[in-house]
């Protein structure tokens, strides 16, 4: 493989990395958690993963994650919609 090859593909992953662990701390303020003994922070980050990609593909409002969270958690009807996306 080469140079510039190995380049663009790790470029491209960290890209992917950086992305998500954007829309993490945007959507659910991952920065800011204080979760850290045990296995408690393995387990917090999977789900809130599980949580974004409902989010991610729930399309039936117009709005972001961080929204669509929020709007879950105060209307039931909508936070069904989101599970059965």
């Amino acid at each position: 493989m080469s140079s510039e090859r190995f380049a663009l593909a790790a470029r491209s992953h960290w890209g992917i990395e950086n992305q998500l662990h954007w829309c993490l701390d945007v959507a659910f303020d991952e920065d800011q958690s204080q979760i850290r003994s045990g296995h408690a922070p393995e387990n917090m980050i999977l789900m809130r993963k599980i949580a974004l990609n409902l989010l991610t593909r729930e399309a039936s409002v117009k709005v972001g994650k961080k929204a669509k969270r929020l709007k879950a958690g105060w209307d039931n009807d909508y936070l069904l919609k989101v599970l059965n996306a």
